[in-house]
């Protein structure tokens, strides 16, 4: 019996449903091999990479499935079936890096052009009839104009590269400057916000020494009033002995007439 059939019937139905895709894929890229024309091996690469993503799929299942059971199995069988996952997960990397080849070579054979500028299959009869029917000198000539026109398209491309590289180099000067104006703005506004805060400050000091001089002022002018009430109530009332005379003024005119009368 298959161990993995021991531990699960699931386990080993997934395993038997990618052994068949990488037999299929074994198959597929020996036949692979063998195709020449490019429209048929890009329709099979396509019938490869889908079975591919099915075989990833089910891989993805059993390595869950492993997860989901390895409390209930010995440390053992958790080994033998890691062991199974990762020689799937193996295999499978071996067909994608064929593919990746087989897509890389397709690619650049795609990209050679041909000889009479058009479709190979459509027009290769009358590309030959038209070869047959020219002479050494005129093949010659067209092959010559055929590679000064391919001589243009490269300095045309290579104009493209050098506008492209000039256009690359003008931006990034652009953004090296715009960054550095920025950096620029940044410390402007924090010196703004410094000067602000100074300010504040200036602003806060000064309402204080405003309030301190009112006070001031204020206390002063009690004073002042009070001297001046206490002067017109000695004027008004000399006779008044509960007000102390003020020291400095002159006594009232009736008690210097006594004096006087006296002497």
């Amino acid at each position: 019996m298959d161990p993995i059939s021991a531990v699960s019937e699931e386990l080993a139905e997934i395993e038997g449903q990618i052994n068949d895709l990488f037999r299929a894929l074994s198959n597929g890229f020996e036949k692979l091999e063998k195709i020449k024309d490019a429209n048929r091996q890009s329709r099979q690469l396509e019938e490869l990479t889908d079975k591919m993503r099915d075989c990833k799929s089910l891989i993805k299942d059993f390595d869950r499935d492993v997860k989901s059971l390895e409390g209930g199995n010995d440390a053992n069988t958790n080994r033998m079936l890691n062991d199974r996952r990762q020689s799937m997960v193996k295999e499978l990397n071996s067909y994608v890096a064929l593919k990746k080849k087989y897509s890389s070579n397709l690619a650049s054979n795609n990209k050679r052009v041909d000889l009479f500028d058009g479709p190979a299959e459509d027009n290769m009869e009358e590309n030959v009839l038209l070869a047959s029917n020219m002479s050494n000198q005129e093949l010659m000539n067209k092959g010559n104009s055929m590679m000064d026109d391919t001589d243009q398209a490269i300095e045309r491309g290579k104009k493209i590269v050098q506008e492209t590289i000039n256009v690359g180099t003008d931006t990034s000067a652009a953004l090296k400057a715009q960054t550095d104006q920025m950096s620029r703005v940044v410390n402007e506004l924090d010196s703004i916000h410094f000067s602000l805060k100074k300010a504040s400050k200036l602003v806060k000091e000064i309402g204080r020494q405003v309030a301190t001089d009112k006070c001031i002022m204020a206390f002063l002018c009690l004073i002042v009033i009070g001297v001046i009430a206490i002067i017109i109530v000695k004027i008004v009332n000399p006779n008044n002995k509960d007000i102390r005379d003020i020291p400095g003024l002159a006594p009232p005119a009736m008690n210097r007439r006594l004096l006087w009368n006296h002497y």
